[in-house]
Formats: C-alpha cells, structure tokens, sequence
C-alpha cells in the first residue's frame, strides 16, 4: 500500500515521477461553492480551531482490490436480500483507527480500517455492513440534512474517489489518499441518524442476516463493545456512538431475536481464513512496528508480516517470506501482487513484470494490479516497442475497471506518445486534465487531439465531448 496526501492549492505533492499540483487545486473547487453550504460528508476529529478558523482535518482513503473483493464476498448475500445489486455497491476504506462505519452519496459504504480491526470475527463485520445496507435499503440518507442535495453529495464522492484512483493506481497494494477539509458540525448534522433510523437499521439488517441464513450473534457482540460508551460524555465516545445512537433497548432488540432464533446461521468456513488475512494485511500496513513482532506460523501471520517488514524497509526479509507464501499458494494474486510492487519501488523494474505478470492472470479485472503491470512495462528498457505496446492494450483493459482514473488516462497518454499517436495522446491528456478539474487543460489537450485525429472517429468524438461538457460548465457559470 501507499499512501499520498493531496493537499491545499498552495502544496505541491509529487509521487516517483509523476506531479500532482492540479490535484490540490480541484481538491479546492471541490470544497469551495458546492460545499460551503453543506460542509463535508465526513470529518474524523474535532481539530482544535485557530482564532477566526479551524484546522482541516485529513481523510485517507485507501485502495485495496483483495479488501474489497473480501467484503464484497461477505456482503453479497446481504445486498442480495436488500434488492442491491452488489456490483452497484461500493465499500470505501477510510485510514482512521477510531471505530466508525456509514453511508453517504447514495450505495457507498465508508468503513474505518479501526473497525476492521476490531472485530474479531467476520460475523460482526458482517452485522455492521447488514445495519448500513439497512440505512441504504431504507432511504435513510435521502432523508438525513435536507440541506445537503444528494446528487451533489453523489458527484462529489465520484470525484473524491476519482482523485483517490487517480494519484496512485500504478500499484494494487496502492493506498489512495484524498486530504479533505471538513467541520465536526458536517458530521453530526450529515451522518447523524435518529435512534427511529437506528432501530430500523437494525431491523432490516437483522432481517437480510435471517434470510441469508448468516449469523445475527455478530451484529449483537459489536454493539455490546459499544454500550459501555453510552454513558460516556459525547466528546469521549466513539465516532460509531456519536452517528449511530445505541440503545439499551436496541440491544435487547438483538439478543431477544438470538434468543428466539430456531437455527443458528452458519458462514462458509474460508470466511474465518479471509478476515484473518484482512485484518493481517491491514495490521501491517498501517501498523509495521507492532506487526512486525508476530511471529506466527500460519498465512495471515506471516503475511501481514512481509507486508510490515516491506514497510520498514526490510525488503530482502519481505521477499524471503513472500517466496515462502508464493509456493505454498502458486495462484494468489496479491502474493504476487506485492511481490512486484516491492521489486518496482525498489527500482528493481525487469523483476517486477513477471509477479505483477502473474497477479494480472489470476485476477484479470483487478485495474489496479493491471496499472500497476502498464506502468511497469512503460518504465522498462528491454523491447520498449513491444513493452509499449503491450501498456497500451492493459491500461486500455483497466480504464474499463477503473474508469475514473486520472493516472490510467496519464499512462495511455504517455503509450501512446511514444509510438507517434499524436492525437490518441492527447485526447488521454484532455481525459486526465477533465477528471482533475482542470478545464483549460482540457479544453487545449481536447483542441489540439481533434487536429491530428480523423474527423468523427471514435477519439474524435470523446475529445468532442469533453469540449462540449466544458461549454455545458461555462455556460451555467455565466
């Protein structure tokens, strides 16, 4: 994982090569106008203010396909009783320790990796997913500040995320990172739900656990961590507390429904193994200093410490036990995965293609892991014709599964140069400059690709449409 912050319009932030300025700048027209009125979506500490304003804190949003596809995994027969389609779904990690889950801009799901890393086992992570589709299932967020407008909400989580995607996705271990600035007065009037809402949360959740035969024991055991927290004041309790009102009486609800149960739900037993992993990879990550002392036997174990060890610099340890974990599972693409992120960051460019190779073939719409592969083959020295070329077809295959990727758009743009396609380069840096907000790049990359492309052919057209959605944009400013 990686981690990179996008700061305010003055900062100037830089990944390896590549220069990010025009990031702050539309992480300030996201949050100037459209959220003046209605503050942030969400807000992690009550920051101690300066005279006459108060600090901004950071949000850290995380990208992790093996994370995602694990909750996706646990969820599905959630959202499938919902009436959710899964694939619209999106689980959205947040870096913060503090034990917090919620809704916001429609079917996302933001879950602190503290709360992750809290539960013991899947069946209380499961719970807290089921109470949140209750919130989605149920309209709540339609019906929480009517202040906010929910298409607005809508866009501008899409574009927080498309910042997120765009900064880092040359890596699938990558970790996306969006600064946002944000009051605690967002949080309490935008996430707060009622303890009405609540309750219905926990009926519905309660209800999708039923249905889909999976256990309800989880969901109980995670509010009774929270109960002592009740009778604390609100500046002490948890994130979760302060946004999801708990009541006695809610956890009554729950027990009284274990109680009555006539067969208690099961989970498929490679979940348990899942969650471990999770909870391992994430525990390295964020926590190297600490992971790095588990000396245990089994996968999680020592997988989460590699990843710890690879995050201290200990690189020669990280790949020795990496090799360890590669031969007892040939086929695990985010074995392979980190492998060749280690071996890239590491400078160590040839070496990287063959893991990131195979992380591609075993999880072939992980975009991504695939970028992360483009990216590699366009550094390399060896064939760089063939190389390029072959860059080229994977980041056209990973902008179809990430298709807000500002850094995808970047990498075709510089696959494309390369090979003399004037005009394909620059409708990709026309793509690039329009999802980071920066229309008179846009609108110049758009112009100048029109020049050197047939008229009306598919490149054309795209770059047409980025013309006309500029226009669409100065006209409503007018």
């Amino acid at each position: 994982m990686r981690r990179v912050a996008v700061g305010h319009a003055h900062r100037r932030n830089k990944m390896d090569r590549m220069t990010f300025k025009s990031m702050a700048r539309l992480g300030a027209r996201l949050f100037c106008g459209a959220l003046l009125a209605a503050a942030v979506f969400v807000t992690f500490s009550a920051a101690a203010p300066e005279p006459a304003r108060a600090q901004a804190p950071q949000m850290t949003l995380l990208r992790d396909h093996e994370i995602e596809n694990i909750l996706h995994s646990f969820s599905r027969p959630v959202f499938e009783q919902a009436g959710l389609s899964p694939q619209t779904v999106r689980f959205i990690l947040v870096q913060n320790d503090a034990l917090n889950a919620f809704v916001a801009g429609g079917q996302n799901i933001f879950i602190h990796t503290g709360l992750i890393l809290e539960t013991e086992t899947p069946d209380e992570l499961i719970g807290v997913i089921a109470h949140e589709t209750g919130h989605i299932a149920s309209g709540h967020l339609f019906r929480t500040r009517e202040a906010v407008e929910d298409v607005r909400m809508q866009a501008l989580i899409a574009q927080v995320i498309g910042i997120a995607t765009a900064i880092g996705a040359r890596s699938g271990e990558a970790a996306m990172a969006a600064t946002v600035a944000g009051t605690t007065l967002a949080q309490q009037n935008i996430l707060r739900h009622s303890r009405v809402q609540e309750s219905s949360a926990d009926q519905a959740g309660l209800r999708y656990l039923q249905d889909s035969h999976l256990p309800i024991e989880g969901l109980a055991r995670f509010m009774e961590k929270l109960s002592s927290q009740e009778l604390l004041p609100e500046s002490q309790q948890s994130e979760y507390v302060r946004t999801h009102p708990l009541t006695r009486d809610r956890i009554d609800f729950l027990q009284d429904a274990i109680g009555k149960q006539r067969r208690p739900g099961s989970m498929p037993a490679e979940w348990n193994d899942l969650h471990a992993r999770m909870k391992a990879k994430l525990f390295g990550y964020l926590h190297p200093e600490r992971a790095v002392l588990d000396t245990g036997a089994s996968v999680p174990a020592r997988y989460g410490r590699a990843i710890a060890l690879y995050r201290r610099s200990q690189t020669k340890a990280s790949l020795a036990l990496l090799e360890q974990l590669i031969k007892e599972e040939p086929k695990n693409a985010w074995f392979h995965e980190l492998k060749g992120q280690i071996l890239f960051e590491g400078g160590r460019i040839e070496e990287s293609i063959p893991p990131y190779a195979r992380a591609v073939e075993y999880a072939p719409n992980a975009g991504l892991i695939r970028t992360a592969y483009a990216h590699a083959l366009l550094e390399s020295r060896e064939d760089r014709t063939a190389r390029t070329e072959q860059a080229a077809q994977e980041l056209q295959r990973a902008l179809r599964n990430e298709p807000r990727s500002a850094h995808i758009h970047r990498l075709l743009a510089t696959a494309y140069g390369r090979q003399g396609k004037e005009g394909l380069s620059r409708v990709h840096l026309a793509e690039q400059a329009a999802l980071r907000g920066d229309a008179p790049t846009a609108r110049r990359e758009a112009t100048l690709a029109q020049r050197h492309l047939p008229e009306k052919s598919a490149a054309w057209l795209r770059a047409q449409d980025i013309l006309d959605l500029i226009g669409k944009k100065d006209k409503k400013k007018d």
